[in-house]
């Protein structure tokens, strides 16, 4: 009998709850959905490899929760990018000279970000977290699988390119517009090693002897159509 008796008093408490929260409104929330798409400059900083960053592009889908008494503004979304990088190699082992490896890497990024409003919605700064998930350093052009990679002996092109596939990010940035266009540039550094996996592989690293580290660096420039 008690437990039944319990059971009601927390239906009317919610039930109350509910109604209260429902009739009085300090403020409206408004949502949105938008859409993005644009260009990327990726890059990895490492010591282990001399880099060129390399162009791609972005698309994704990104939801708003606009909230007018706070200054900030709140999204998550998710994102997809392909992106490219140039590592210096050569064609021979014995032969010191240089030719640029071409690689592509598609990635998956989730975001949550907080977006401080500079003037109001139209300027605003942008922060916050990012999860990633991409695929391997793929060689643009098969015929430099068995090209040699600049700083080590015997070390191929095709042996780096089983890199870390989940990496988390920091991501800042600015977006403005009016109404429902806005020009958002971003700039993601990656805090996880995205060479780590090449440390627990055997490949030939003579005459170096240091482990692989690298962080990515992303910068995207999108335009941005909200619903």
């Amino acid at each position: 009998m008690q437990k039944k008796q319990f059971i009601v008093l927390v239906a009317i408490c919610i039930g109350f709850v509910t109604v209260s929260l429902g009739q009085h409104k300090r403020y409206a929330i408004k949502n949105g959905i938008g859409i993005l798409g644009g260009i990327t400059q990726f890059d990895i900083a490492t010591d282990n490899f001399v880099t060129k960053s390399g162009s791609g592009f972005i698309g994704g889908l990104t939801a708003t929760v606009d909230i007018p008494h706070k200054w900030y503004t709140v999204s998550y979304g998710m994102q997809l990018s392909e992106n490219s990088i140039e590592i210096s190699g050569r064609q021979t082992a014995g032969i010191a000279t240089e030719e640029m490896l071409e690689y592509k890497l598609m990635t998956v990024q989730v975001a949550f970000l907080f977006h401080a409003k500079i003037l109001k919605d139209n300027l605003t700064i942008d922060f916050g977290p990012q999860l990633q998930y991409n695929g391997e350093l793929e060689l643009k052009d098969d015929k430099q699988k068995e090209y040699f990679v600049n700083g080590y002996d015997a070390l191929l092109a095709e042996d780096i390119s089983t890199i870390s596939q989940f990496n988390a990010n920091g991501v800042i940035g600015a977006s403005a517009g009016i109404g429902n266009f806005k020009l958002r540039a971003m700039y993601s550094y990656g805090f996880t090693n995205i060479l780590n996996k090449l440390n627990s592989q055997d490949i030939t690293t003579t005459p170096s002897s240091k482990k692989f580290k690298g962080n990515q660096n992303m910068l995207a420039f999108a335009l941005m159509i909200t619903f």
